[in-house]
């Protein structure tokens, strides 16, 4: 498990600043890198403009709404997630629950033992037994976080990414004219004439 964890700390630093991804983008070399690190290296390129990858030198147009419609990288967002629930600093995340309780300083909040895939939430043991009872969340799938975590496992019950417009919706089908996943609701709303 230490050489998986080692593995998944390497794919998930950006090559650029040598840190944890944040806002992670996909170039059409399928180079990722951090939004600010792109926004960093081409401070002068306008839409339209070529961009070079910094590590195959391919080159691609920046998308007609700048860098930021650059398209996101599912797989790295669903990797960084893994990879902060199997950390050490996983088993000191505060309960989610707890935390929404706590109406002063002199309440408890326990360490999150627990992460619902669903709700994207961190319980501690009580506040995950109380979620298991619940009629909406009784079928929710739960599971441990921390060090103890194998990475692939977690990976492989992850769900599907969210669409940035409809957040209630996985992201399921792909436009072909536009080169980028959308949700059934943006297909039906703004890609119905597209080739998905």
């Amino acid at each position: 498990m230490a050489a998986a964890l080692k593995e998944l700390a390497e794919v998930t630093e950006c090559p650029v600043c040598k840190e944890i991804f944040t806002d992670p983008r996909v170039l059409p070399c399928l180079h990722t890198y951090c939004l600010k690190c792109i926004q960093g290296w081409s401070k002068d390129k306008l839409r339209g403009h070529k961009l070079p990858c910094p590590l195959c030198r391919q080159e691609c147009t920046v998308p007609k709404n700048g860098l930021e419609g650059l398209p996101r990288n599912f797989f790295m967002e669903k990797m960084l997630r893994v990879r902060e629930l199997t950390s050490i600093e996983a088993q000191s995340t505060p309960c989610n629950m707890c935390t929404y309780r706590a109406t002063s300083d002199a309440a408890k909040i326990d360490p999150a033992t627990t992460y619902c895939l669903q709700c994207q939430e961190a319980f501690c043991e009580p506040c995950a037994s109380g979620h298991r009872k619940q009629k909406l969340s009784r079928d929710h799938k739960l599971l441990r976080i921390g060090d103890g975590v194998k990475p692939e496992d977690l990976y492989a019950q992850y769900p599907p990414a969210n669409c940035d417009k409809h957040a209630d919706k996985a992201l399921e089908i792909y436009c072909n004219e536009c080169r980028i996943v959308i949700c059934m609701m943006c297909h039906a709303v703004d890609h119905n004439s597209h080739r998905c």
